[in-house]
């Protein structure tokens, strides 16, 4: 029902974005500068919340080094288009433009030296000089194309023509909603996905791309801490607070990064990336100690200290508590035995134990704590160019609410400003 506190009032308009977040608001900003009338609506109290949560509160506004291999989906040659067109420097500009003090951290991510605020607080800017408005707090009801007469609700509607020749600009869609009857030519969807739900993440995205004939390739939670159960998961939960760094890998990709351990499983930068690529009911694999052959120093030691422990050989490489609870998990009945009394093939086990650590996650966090959405909209069914439907005349999508996800350190917002970017120019 609408808003008793807010009038009603039929708006017409030649962009709506639905989403104020990264990609919409890049998109927004965009399609203003081109002299196009543009209203954001978003469910939400404020704009850009994911923004302002992200990278612990400074925001990993984009990486010196985006590639289309860093990026998963059912379509991997999709991304390519638009972030070619708009590369990391274009939007790094836009942060120097406004004056905001940056740093880069490991394998070229960047973030703000104070607050995400900062970037949120340049785009709102930015929108605002491009002439947007952004309506809050405002719930879409239906949704209808004056074409296909179809809405959310499976209701119909159609639009007379006198409507039709009083309407500037031509009216493509109508958009209930709690605070009144939107008309707009072009219809931009950049809801996002499904992660961190507390932040307002809903499947409203993919409800409208469905309701227009569009494929969902099947969503779960990506950029996600593991979970695990068992005596794995106790012993994990009793590491937690401690964190070293590994390469986490499967059969399909390795990860040379720090991992946490936490009191309900693995986190850290190794983990989250490995998720993107992991499978329910996969193990995953772990060298803890990526620049030593194990078995090859402890087979060694054996010859020049007999007498040692394996503790006693491992100490340098591991945190002393990590040390103790893997030997009392991957060799307890040899962690008390001397060198010399333990066989060659026995000490290339051990090793091979900790340079290929195998476990078995039971689960993720899921969408509580995810960074993003793995799948979404399947992406041959949008232009890679313009992001507009190819089933519906001027619909679009952009941002996380597509089947592409992007890596740990900045990629996903680069796709988001890049999408928007290149959607914002043909709307």
């Amino acid at each position: 029902m609408p808003n008793k506190a807010t009038p009603c009032i039929d708006v017409l308009i030649d962009v709506l974005i639905i989403g104020a977040g990264a990609s919409g608001l890049y998109c927004a900003l965009t399609a203003g500068k081109a002299g196009k009338s543009v209203l954001v609506l978003d469910h939400a109290n404020k704009a850009g919340k994911k923004i302002l949560m992200s990278g612990g509160g400074r925001c990993n506004f984009t990486n010196y080094v985006v590639e289309p291999q860093h990026f998963i989906g059912n379509n991997g040659h999709f991304c390519k288009s638009a972030l070619k067109r708009f590369n990391p420097w274009e939007f790094i500009g836009l942060v120097e433009k406004h004056g905001i003090a940056y740093h880069e951290r490991d394998y070229g991510q960047l973030f703000c030296d104070d607050s995400s605020k900062d970037i949120l607080t340049m785009l709102l800017a930015e929108c605002a000089q491009a002439g947007v408005t952004l309506q809050l707090k405002t719930e879409v009801h239906a949704i209808t194309a004056t074409a296909t007469n179809i809405d959310l609700n499976h209701e119909t509607k159609s639009i007379t023509a006198t409507e039709q020749a009083n309407a500037l600009p031509i009216t493509n869609f109508v958009v209930k909603t709690s605070k009144g009857d939107i008309h707009c030519a072009s219809l931009v969807i950049a809801t996002g996905g499904l992660s961190i739900p507390t932040m307002g993440a809903t499947g409203f995205g993919y409800q409208v791309a469905e309701q227009f004939g569009h494929r969902i390739v099947p969503t779960s939670a990506g950029l996600v801490p593991f979970t695990f159960t068992g005596h794995i998961g106790e012993m994990i939960a009793a590491l937690s607070g401690l964190s070293l760094d590994v390469v986490a890998f499967n059969e399909r990709i390795a990860f040379a990064r720090p991992m946490l351990f936490t009191h309900r499983g693995l986190s850290g930068p190794a983990m989250l990336q490995l998720s993107n690529y992991w499978q329910v009911g996969e193990p995953i694999h772990i060298n803890l100690a990526p620049h030593v052959d194990i078995g090859k120093l402890l087979i060694a030691a054996k010859t020049s200290h007999p007498k040692q422990r394996i503790r006693s050989v491992l100490a340098e490489y591991f945190p002393r508590k990590l040390l103790f609870a893997l030997q009392d998990l991957l060799w307890p009945a040899d962690k008390d035995k001397e060198l010399a009394n333990l066989k060659d093939d026995t000490l290339q086990s051990i090793g091979d134990s900790l340079n290929n650590w195998t476990i078995k996650p039971s689960g993720t966090e899921g969408y509580r704590t995810a960074e993003v959405t793995r799948g979404g909209i399947a992406t041959d069914e949008v232009s890679s160019k313009t992001f507009e439907s190819k089933l519906q005349p001027n619909l679009y999508f952009i941002g996380e609410v597509l089947d592409v996800t992007g890596w740990l350190g900045g990629y996903n917002f680069q796709w988001a400003w890049a999408s928007g970017k290149a959607c914002g120019e043909v709307v």
